[in-house]
């Protein structure tokens, strides 16, 4: 698998999906080491895809004992608790990716990825993480940022029924088919900091309600600290609070971070199993199982786009709301200069 030629196996096994995006995508495909860092039901249903995909290595970071409540959305874990107890979530959802596809090498780490040296992230070429703090998502990005090569960073996070995805594949080129030509397209991305930096009022007045609602309770939980998810409905007024400071720095209408979306964000503490299934499918979809389209801006495979560099990956957030069953890609890039 380190040659530059699949094997007759790797063909056999993967032919379907060489006639969707080729022999060479699954190429580069089959030379792609991943890093997960929190496995949570989305990121079980990414692990699984990416795997089928045939990617040449999964790395699991999260030293998490599994819970009851674990076992609602993450169907990496088997139901008998004799089969996990003890153990930890990456060691358990080691276990079951590795039966998915014994030609993909699945592997745990211990420890924090955020203290982890910008040397560890060397040899990867795609690092997703979930549900993980505001500081860590910026600190792991970063840290990939600062290598000689390119490596794809993602954070997913899902509350509720909603979900968000954040990419930042740095400076990427690929290939798209338009009409009867294949062209090629150069994305320039910032990191996950510069994004949310950039002034509220600067950014187009049709931006996802649910961008400014995932910076508030993110920053909330950074300033109790708290971890993602240890927050709940009883924390409403001090959110309400914070969200007027930060909307009054910002000079920023507090309307566009509704009192029933944070609500909704902060009751929700148990993950919704379709909305996992939908997020892990848009980073991730295995193409032999049926593809679904959500949006006409964008398909499904974002994961394995950045690393086969064919088709025009999402740029550069993703939201999905189970309430209206719409997932909207938002740019947020650069301030808009006619503000």
């Amino acid at each position: 698998m380190d040659g530059e030629q699949l094997t007759e196996q790797e063909t056999a096994l993967y032919d379907r999906q060489i006639r969707v995006w080729g022999a060479d995508a699954q190429r580069r495909l089959s030379k792609a080491h991943v890093l997960v860092g929190g496995i949570q039901g989305t990121i079980a249903e990414l692990c699984k895809n990416i795997v089928l995909a045939g990617v040449r290595s999964v790395t699991l970071v999260d030293d998490r004992p599994v819970t009851e409540e674990a076992l609602n959305a993450n169907f990496l874990i088997p139901p008998d608790e004799m089969d996990y107890a003890g153990r930890s979530t990456a060691e358990v959802c080691c276990d079951s990716l590795k039966d998915f596809n014994p030609m993909v090498c699945v592997t745990v780490e211990k420890g924090d990825l955020s203290t982890r040296g910008t040397d560890f992230y060397e040899k990867f070429d795609v690092v997703i993480v979930s549900r993980c703090s505001l500081n860590a998502k910026k600190t792991i990005n970063q840290k990939c940022r600062k290598l000689s090569k390119r490596v794809a960073f993602y954070s997913v996070d899902c509350r509720d029924s909603c979900g968000e995805i954040f990419a930042d594949l740095q400076n990427h080129s690929c290939t798209q088919k338009k009409v009867d030509e294949t062209v090629e397209c150069h994305l320039q991305y910032p990191s996950f900091e510069e994004a949310i930096s950039i002034p509220w009022k600067s950014l187009p007045k049709r931006v996802s309600k649910l961008y400014f609602t995932m910076r508030v309770i993110e920053k909330f939980e950074e300033i109790e600290g708290r971890n993602p998810g240890e927050i709940s409905l009883a924390d409403l007024p001090s959110v309400l609070k914070l969200r007027k400071e930060l909307c009054e720095a910002q000079s920023f209408g507090e309307s566009q971070i509704p009192d029933l979306l944070l609500e909704r964000l902060l009751s929700g503490r148990m993950e919704f199993p379709p909305v996992c299934a939908i997020i892990g499918g848009i980073l991730g979809q295995y193409h032999n199982h049926v593809e679904f389209d959500l949006t006409d801006e964008s398909d499904s495979q974002e994961v394995i786009k950045a690393i086969s560099c064919k088709g025009e990956p999402l740029k550069n957030f993703f939201y999905f709301d189970a309430m209206d069953g719409k997932g909207i890609i938002e740019d947020i890039s650069t301030p808009n200069p006619s503000s």
